[in-house]
């Protein structure tokens, strides 16, 4: 990470900020911060402005009715059957946890201060979408620089696949912020591996995890390889950091990892959604035909269920149904996972699954075209956004593991579109540092051009300054500090 001391004569393209003349004070780096947050806002809502008597359905349907119950009293219950959506005597109660509860909790908030409609719900998600975008604008700064930050930021701020979750209502709102705040944490520990920082990932991971429990195998893929890369400190330190981290991570799962031990018959953890969704996605309809590698409300059918116990056991029988699918199916299964793969990270069938998108989970599908080409263009700069970080010796390998992330999520489940929002939470900043470097070197390049030399003195003055910069200031561990 240190440069040596004699190295001063460093490429202005290889430098995270090849002018330290144009770094912001931070007050002015906050307010552009503050000011592409608010037009981010503003987009998000006016999507939900332009669609203003939605009616929630799907997981849009369980989030926000779910905040209502939990806002009147009666816990965490499954309101497809509460509200008579499965056929059931209305005011059915079954004991849910389908989902983690971080984002029912953040929809009910404007239910406690009285504000129940579904419009209201969706405009103050567009809050937490602001929070995203400041939260990733300092990630990106903490990676390389300022300029890295805004561009960022700017780029979540537009991205039509991140604001279009908003509009519907759907979980991935939270995605942005809490992908933001785990690596934001890694790289801050990364660079000081202290108890405090240890702490702090521990937190950002535990909230994560009850927000989207995907997001639990960041722990692995991320934190364990930063602590055991965490030298020269010794091995019983690097241990105890990663305990610090496991250790405040159960803390913060700890309340509702015990409150559903006691509501099921079957141990539950963080969610119990994993059976129903292996049998959605485990049938002919889903591993042959037009719609090999997503999922099918058919196949779900096609799992036994039993009305009279809770949905821990039917979760039970519904992963024995699809065990028992996959078993007999294996020579299928290989081919069943590229596809998966494919429609997730838009290389399989992509219009198809916009169209799906569009009808089953009524993301506007010209927004979604967009995205997608948008999409596409993250992921080309991000290559580019790779190579300029290794140059700089600063670690890429969190930001490709919340992709890792998301491969193995896929391939569990069925592929989705918006099962890809973490991972184009690092596509944006990769993506920031390419386009910064670029705009860096074209700077220079313009600055190193004949007609610029007329101003001889002030170029010079400017190498000077450059020379002058201590060590302490390249060094890839103090960018953004």
């Amino acid at each position: 990470m240190k440069q040596d001391q004699g190295e001063t004569d460093i490429p202005l393209s290889e430098m995270s900020d090849p002018l330290p003349s144009s770094r912001m004070a931070p007050t002015r780096w906050r307010l552009w911060l503050g000011g592409i947050a608010l037009l981010g806002m503003a987009i998000r809502i006016g999507s939900v402005l332009g669609r203003p008597n939605r009616t929630p359905g799907a997981d849009g349907f369980y989030y926000y009715h779910a905040a209502l119950l939990l806002v009147q009293g009666k816990g965490f219950i499954n309101p497809f059957y509460y509200l008579g959506q499965y056929h059931q005597p209305l005011h059915t109660t079954v004991q849910t946890a389908s989902w983690p509860p971080v984002f029912v909790f953040i929809m009910a908030v404007p239910a406690v201060l009285g504000l129940k409609s579904y419009l209201i719900a969706r405009l103050w998600l567009c809050l937490i979408g602001a929070l995203a975008i400041v939260a990733v604008g300092y990630v990106g700064k903490e990676i390389s620089n300022q300029r890295v930050g805004l561009i960022a930021a700017f780029l979540l701020a537009i991205y039509p696949n991140i604001w279009m979750s908003t509009e519907i209502g759907l979980s991935e709102t939270i995605t942005p912020l809490l992908v933001a705040l785990i690596l934001l944490s890694a790289y801050r520990f990364w660079k000081k591996p202290e108890l405090r920082y240890a702490i702090w990932a521990g937190a950002a991971l535990g909230i994560s995890m009850l927000g989207r429990d995907e997001l639990a195998l960041l722990a692995v893929l991320i934190f364990l390889p930063l602590c055991l890369i965490a030298k020269p400190l010794a091995l019983l330190k690097r241990l105890g950091l990663l305990f610090a981290i496991a250790g405040t991570s159960l803390v913060i799962i700890s309340p509702w990892v015990g409150y559903n031990l006691v509501r099921f018959h079957d141990p539950v953890f963080i969610s119990s959604g994993l059976g129903v969704t292996l049998a959605s996605t485990t049938c002919d309809t889903t591993y042959s035909g037009e719609f090999v590698g997503y999922w099918s409300f058919k196949c779900a059918l096609q799992a036994p269920h039993d009305t009279s116990v809770d949905e821990t056991v039917n979760g039970s029988h519904d992963q024995a149904y699809a065990w028992s699918y996959i078993s007999s199916h294996l020579s299928e299964l290989p081919l069943v996972e590229l596809d998966r793969l494919g429609r997730t990270f838009g290389f399989f069938r992509p219009f198809q699954q916009i169209q799906l998108d569009s009808v089953i989970e009524t993301r506007p599908f010209g927004w979604a075209r967009v995205g997608l080409v948008g999409y596409y263009a993250l992921l080309a700069l991000a290559i580019g956004g790779t190579v300029v970080l290794r140059k700089r010796n600063v670690l890429t390998f969190p930001l490709w593991a919340v992709g890792l992330d998301v491969v193995i999520s896929t391939m569990l489940t069925f592929g989705d579109t918006r099962f890809r929002t973490s991972f184009e939470v690092s596509l944006v900043l990769l993506a920031a540092v390419s386009i910064e470097w670029f705009v860096a070197m074209r700077r220079h390049e313009e600055q190193a051009s004949p007609d610029s030399r007329s101003d001889g003195p002030k170029v010079m003055e400017s190498h000077e300054t450059l020379a002058q910069v201590p060590n302490a200031q390249m060094d890839p561990g103090n960018v953004g500090s």
